[in-house]
């Protein structure tokens, strides 16, 4: 598929979404979100796709949300039902995604970061959900992420005040996995991704569904029993990754992954 608001790039088994709007600060319009749900959906379906990062172009912003001047001039349009930017509604993608957040992450921009499984920013980065300021809320995901990640009397004091948080803050939070010298976001973004590649990829992704359902389970006791019914864990365990897995390691070699 062609893009316009949207580059994708493919380095072996690890997919780079870089959201290309930098005029705008990578701000996203309804024609964007539903180009970025394609490339999801491209993602999501290709078997010698593994991992994903999504990134800002230019050095200023990562998004900084949605795109309120288009809004204002053409009025409220469709979203895709996967949500802001393709992701923050989409609950059946087994795939780890990776930020990696270049300067502002404000908004929509911020609500997209709390929907990836792994968030490396750079240390000038700042995050904030400011939409009380403009007479709107947050309504892509962010409230019951953020409350989530880093609990609910700050994530409270973010999303009522419209404040920020820089990326050390965050980090202490912990809503980042890791904060880099400035222009380094990607470049430790792919430093995890090679983490992950590493690692069998059904694995992977069964520990990234058993722990996302685990959260919408009445109790502990809950999550273990229905844990053995989740897709991604069938699929792990009815895997020859899974026999590779234990064969490599009395070998003494390395594993060679297959994703089946």
């Amino acid at each position: 598929m062609e893009h316009r608001y949207v580059k994708v790039e493919h380095e072996g088994k690890l997919t780079l979404i870089t959201l290309d709007r930098p005029e705008v600060l990578n701000a996203l319009h309804p024609p964007a979100h539903h180009e970025l749900a394609r490339v999801f959906d491209e993602f999501a379906s290709d078997p010698e796709q593994w991992v994903a990062i999504i990134t800002g172009s230019g050095t200023r912003a990562f998004c900084a949300g949605n795109d309120l001047k288009f809004r204002a001039a053409e009025g409220r349009q469709p979203m895709p039902a996967a949500g802001f930017a393709g992701l923050t509604a989409r609950f059946d993608l087994e795939k780890p995604v990776i930020a990696a957040v270049n300067g502002l992450a404000l908004g929509g921009g911020f609500e997209l970061v709390l929907a990836c499984d792994l968030a490396i920013a750079a240390e000038d980065a700042e995050f904030g959900l400011p939409e009380v300021m403009v007479g709107l809320a947050p309504l892509a995901g962010g409230l019951q992420r953020l409350a989530q990640q880093i609990g609910l009397k700050a994530a409270m004091g973010l999303a009522l005040t419209g404040r920020r948080l820089s990326a050390d803050e965050l980090l202490q939070r912990g809503g980042l996995n890791e904060v880099t010298p400035s222009g380094l976001a990607l470049a430790g973004a792919k430093r995890w991704a090679a983490d992950l590649l590493r690692a069998a990829p059904l694995a992977v992704r069964a520990c990234k569904q058993v722990m996302l359902r685990g959260l919408d389970e009445p109790s502990l006791r809950a999550a273990l029993v229905n844990q053995d019914q989740i897709p991604a864990v069938l699929r792990m365990r009815a895997s020859l990754d899974a026999v590779e897995g234990p064969q490599a390691f009395a070998q003494q070699r390395a594993p060679h992954w297959q994703a089946r």
